[in-house]
């Protein structure tokens, strides 16, 4: 294990797919993966990392495909908010079990089970070594929650997104369907933009560049990944300047 006493990063923001959440399931949360991703928290935060989450909603509803059958784009979108509400509090659930003091922190107001999104309290949790879950995206519909992830990150000044995947990083095609596809260590923003890679979507990408804020691509599968990417070990893509 690496040297516990000096992470790579002191602020960090995980950004959790709601598929993630799924496990072997085709729809909803398993309790079972949530606690692994609850105890890969705790053992950073055991390391005096700040962590904040930002999760999507994909598991229970994704308003991109709804509005492609036929939905309002904007209603679809805000259903979609509130499913990333409901994996936030599963997710809040699963760490308080493994004894990480947690807040829900939503763009929508929602005060009977989560706070308002207020920057400098979010950002005065993280100092107390409370993990900050940001539910409901950025609170606007035609913004995704890879965006909300990038903006959340700018705003508590987050020194890196941790972005967890299915796979071991940024690949120049889909490894799951081109087995001899090529996965790149670093990469630029420019060059994941000009080739419309798969990694978040252009908004949240330009977003990062423009801010200067590296992105990590690993899997979340493998367990102590996200330790491994907090001592700056060499897993998964960055992308950087």
């Amino acid at each position: 294990m690496a040297d516990s006493s000096s992470p790579a990063y002191k602020r960090v923001l995980l950004k959790l797919s709601g598929e993630a959440l799924m496990g072997e399931q085709t729809y909803g949360i398993d309790p079972a993966v949530a606690t692994q991703i609850a105890r890969d928290v705790a053992e950073i935060q055991e390391m005096g990392v700040q962590t904040a989450i930002v999760i999507g909603g994909g598991n229970i509803f994704r308003g991109v495909a709804a509005s492609a059958r036929g939905m309002d784009r904007a209603t679809a979108d805000y259903m979609g908010m509130l499913a990333t509400v409901v994996n936030a509090l599963a997710l809040q659930d699963a760490l308080e079990q493994q004894g990480v003091i947690t807040r829900v922190v939503t763009a929508i107001e929602m005060r009977a089970v989560a706070e308002p999104f207020i920057r400098r309290r979010a950002i005065r949790h993280l100092e107390k070594g409370r993990v900050v879950v940001f539910g409901a995206g950025t609170g606007n519909p035609y913004f995704s929650t890879d965006t909300a992830a990038a903006l959340r990150a700018m705003e508590i000044k987050a020194e890196v997104i941790l972005k967890a995947t299915k796979v071991d990083g940024i690949y120049d095609a889909d490894p799951m369907v081109k087995p001899g596809a090529t996965r790149f260590d670093r990469i630029s923003y420019l060059k994941v933009l000009e080739h419309g890679l798969k990694v978040m979507d252009a908004t949240a990408i330009s977003l990062c560049m423009d801010n200067h804020l590296p992105i990590v691509v690993f899997n979340l599968r493998t367990p102590g990944n996200i330790r491994r990417a907090i001592s700056g070990e060499a897993i998964g893509s960055m992308v950087t300047a």
